[in-house]
């Protein structure tokens, strides 16, 4: 802890370990009579004199012996707590862990910073207040989801920092590392989508399937909302209003990543990009000023997206085609070869293409690249706005559709605009 150098450190320390020690006793405390436990450890006058103890046999002894027997005699104690406890078929080692942790409070504060100390506390302190709420998680969390966040893991964590940062191959000008992170990047976008659409919002309404959809994948939601849409005549300014919500979600999900791959990139796209969010939003908003008496959908299709290495494994290889393919046509036919490909990319997975782009060292200039990534989101917009006029087949995506084809305009006219 850092503090004026008028108050003697070990009185700031003193004082803190007291104070936080207090605080988590009543805590717990009230923890105890929530539940109404019969049986139960101390009350917050144990914790402040645990609390004590740690510190004080810590900065007694500069080798910690002192605070080594110290930790050994109360586990003692507690573990003969907990054999009477577990005589009474109470098996729980919450108070043992608890009263343990509160010893140590002397020595993070001590040595650690100020913001872990807090961290530290506030950690025991949800933990004792939200034991409802996490119950509810524990109970919601469904068998897979474990298995699920292992596999991201997997590809973050172990797979990640094994890959080598050197070309794969003339032909490919970029490193297995960076197509791996944009694996990452992609798949933690996706899961967040997912994880969010499936424990948070129950009712799967048209918005919020063109919110958390456009997160993972506008196309994807275009699609849904489109079929969704078939049955949905009369119901035109929801219908629109999700999809337009699902491109301007793209728009900043391709703005983070940008960011993240190639910040001077970002910075180029920003104004377009943002131009075309607000402007959506506000499409959205004059929708919704002709206000009808039809009730609004009360849910929409699932879009349902367990993580799976094979997913992540042919985003990988797409990654690697498109960066060859933009290195043949950039290397044979320069920028306005470029252009060209990114409007054809437009009709497939941009996310590759984008990342490749940012990603590889190629043969054209910064605008090049950035008029490309233009170019392959607004043609993407003019493929959605096919999928939904040929899913929906009546006139409640209308006004949605002739928005994607404004946006692909004018984004065929900005780009042409950066290249002259």
């Amino acid at each position: 802890m850092e503090f004026p150098d008028v108050i003697p450190p070990l009185l700031i320390e003193f004082a803190l370990t007291v104070a936080f020690s207090f605080v988590v006793g009543l805590e717990f405390r009230r923890y105890q009579r929530m539940n109404q436990y019969k049986f139960h450890f101390g009350s917050t006058r144990t914790f402040v004199l645990i609390g004590l103890l740690g510190f004080i046999l810590y900065t007694l002894d500069a080798t910690r012996v002192l605070f080594g027997i110290g930790l050994v005699l109360l586990g003692g104690m507690l573990l003969i707590y907990y054999w009477q406890l577990s005589s009474k078929e109470m098996l729980s080692l919450f108070s043992v862990l608890l009263a343990l942790l509160i010893y140590l409070t002397g020595p993070v504060v001590s040595i650690f910073p100020s913001w872990f100390l807090i961290l530290f506390i506030v950690s025991l302190i949800l933990i004792l207040g939200e034991k409802p709420l996490i119950h509810r998680i524990s109970d919601k969390l469904a068998g897979e989801e474990i298995t699920t966040l292992a596999k991201f893991l997997i590809i973050s964590g172990v797979i990640l920092p094994l890959l080598p940062d050197e070309p794969i191959a003339p032909m490919m000008p970029v490193t297995y590392d960076k197509v791996w992170l944009a694996v990452i990047i992609v798949s933690g976008f996706s899961y967040l989508s997912y994880l969010v659409n499936t424990y948070f919002f129950k009712s799967r309404s048209l918005m919020i399937t063109g919110i958390l959809g456009g997160l993972y994948s506008s196309t994807v939601a275009t699609v849904v909302i489109g079929r969704r849409a078939h049955h949905l005549a009369e119901a035109g300014r929801f219908v629109s209003s999700a999809l337009i919500m699902a491109t301007a979600m793209m728009y900043i999900r391709l703005l983070v990543i940008i960011f993240l791959f190639s910040p001077s990139a970002g910075q180029r796209l920003l104004a377009p990009f943002s131009a075309a969010i607000v402007l959506s939003f506000a499409a959205m908003a004059a929708l919704f000023r002709f206000r009808d008496n039809t009730p609004s959908p009360s849910e929409a299709d699932v879009i349902k997206h367990p993580l799976e290495l094979s997913t992540a494994i042919v985003f990988a290889i797409s990654f690697m085609l498109f960066t060859s393919i933009t290195q043949y046509v950039t290397s044979h036919y320069g920028g306005h070869g470029l252009n060209f490909l990114s409007i054809i990319v437009g009709f497939t997975d941009i996310d590759p293409f984008i990342l490749s782009l940012l990603s590889g060292e190629f043969t054209v200039s910064s605008s090049a690249i950035v008029s490309s990534v233009i170019l392959a989101s607004g043609s993407n917009n003019l493929l959605k706005a096919i999928y939904a006029v040929a899913l929906a087949r009546n006139r409640s995506v209308r006004a949605a559709a002739i928005w994607l084809i404004c946006l692909f305009a004018a984004s065929i006219l900005y780009a042409f605009k950066i290249n002259t």
